[in-house]
């Protein structure tokens, strides 16, 4: 992955668009559980001029489930205590101009409390923390992100009227590496392209993938938070392009039987400007490179909330789909869940658990976290798998079965709450279960198929 281009938008320069008339809109956007960007838009010049401080907005964005339910039970707010204001304060050195959106900037914000304080449970903090944690031990995190999603024909409300059932893909059939797209598909590939290069989000590459209507994008290599914050532009801006096109994308890890989703994080540890996972293919591994393995192989078990946080994200943990349903590790080796990539300076680790739903911030949350845990603890490295991970019988074993058997690892198990804290760890566990009791107790079609009348 090549370096991100360093370009930014600055809060005077914003200020120069306002006076020009050329921005006339600030959105200020904080992640909720989910990485949805959640937030107000506001005039520009009464932004710049009397919200410095950032705006108050209902605690309930970082305590609700996906369809913005109150979910009573955290600890962060709830009917107890009649949902209270927190206050969310722009981060002047993220700020986006959304091109699809004219004369709109995005600013990312940071949730605080009463007390000026940044709120542990936000899940751009909680990254935060792990990149410096990192950092007070003298290492510069970078990362690259892949994203995949599934684009289908037909407007949300078509999809939303017809149950999202029978729904039509961009294309029929397999495109992976494909250069001959459907000219509506270029199209929509040349919009979003444009749109991340003008919120200073430029893409590596795009390319269809494997499923029909699949889509990868990649960005380049840089620094941790920012490839979270571009993330939750991208899945911004897909949504936006795609509704005029009459198109519907779905960031579902598991969209249909079959067929998997991913959001893949490329990482590697530097110092002093030098990074320090540098290889050479099938050489032994440096240090700091073998610790991070064991680090993420022996933390991840315990943190699969964070980058797999519901039910259907474990559909997507199938033998040969590319996912991985063991916890092992290899060199260049896709059936793995930890793939050790690129060669010499290049050298990284791909880490294949999060699904294309995980919150970004979460999930590199808990990869920072077993890296940290890595390099402090050095806990022993398992042999790499040489061969079919899927095969494989390794420790610590396979990836959980169920978002239930995940829960119960985060919460019986002591990394997950040393990493972060208990109340994060409640937090997130409660918000898990919001999710399971969502489903238990529904029909769903394989009820029916297999009952309907055969019981």
């Amino acid at each position: 992955m090549t370096d991100e281009i360093n370009d930014r938008l600055t809060r005077d320069r914003l200020g120069e668009l306002v006076q020009a008339h050329e921005i006339n809109t600030v959105m200020l956007g904080v992640p909720d559980l989910m990485g949805r960007l959640k937030g107000k838009s506001f005039d520009a010049l009464h932004f710049l001029t009397q919200l410095p401080a950032g705006s108050e907005m209902c605690a309930y964005i970082l305590a609700s489930d996906v369809n913005m339910t109150p979910q009573d039970g955290f600890g962060l707010t709830g009917w107890h205590e009649g949902y209270g204001d927190l206050r969310v304060v722009p981060d002047l050195g993220a700020i986006r101009r959304l091109s699809y959106l004219p004369g709109t900037v995005l600013i990312f914000g940071d949730a605080h409390d009463h007390n000026g304080y940044r709120i542990p449970v936000a899940p751009r903090e909680m990254l935060r923390q792990q990149i410096k944690y990192l950092a007070d031990l003298g290492w510069e995190v970078r990362v690259g992100i892949e994203s995949e999603f599934l684009l289908y024909h037909g407007s949300a409300e078509r999809s939303r009227r017809a149950g999202y059932r029978g729904l039509t893909p961009v294309s029929p059939h397999n495109l992976d590496y494909a250069l001959d797209h459907p000219p509506g598909l270029s199209a929509f590939f040349g919009a979003l392209r444009d749109a991340l290069h003008q919120a200073d989000a430029p893409v590596e590459a795009i390319k269809t993938e494997g499923a029909p209507g699949q889509i990868e994008v990649t960005w380049p290599y840089g620094d941790a938070m920012r490839a979270c914050d571009t993330y939750a532009v991208h899945k911004h801006a897909v949504r936006a392009i795609a509704a005029p096109q009459r198109m519907t994308p779905t960031f579902m890890a598991a969209p249909e039987t079959g067929i998997g989703s991913g959001l893949h994080f490329h990482v590697s540890l530097w110092r002093d400007s030098e990074p320090k996972f540098e290889t050479g293919f099938g050489a032994g591994l440096p240090e700091a490179l073998g610790h991070s393995i064991a680090g993420l192989l022996d933390a991840l078990p315990e943190m699969a909330p964070l980058y797999a946080p519901y039910p259907n994200s474990y559909r997507r943990f199938a033998p040969y789909s590319f996912a991985p349903t063991n916890f092992t590790w290899g060199y260049d080796n896709r059936t793995c869940a930890i793939r050790v990539a690129g060669r010499h300076k290049d050298t990284r680790l791909e880490v294949r658990l999060p699904g294309a739903d995980a919150n970004p911030y979460l999930a590199l949350a808990a990869v920072l976290a077993g890296i940290l845990h890595g390099i402090t603890k050095h806990p022993m490295l398992p042999d790499p798998c040489t061969g079919d991970a899927y095969e494989a019988n390794p420790l610590p074993g396979p990836v959980p079965h169920t978002l239930d058997e995940a829960v119960a690892e985060f919460t019986e198990g002591s990394l997950a709450t040393h990493a972060f804290s208990p109340s994060v760890v409640q937090h997130y566990a409660h918000a898990a279960r919001a999710e399971i009791d969502a489903h238990h107790g529904q029909v769903t079609d394989v009820d029916r198929a297999r009952g309907f009348f055969h019981a």
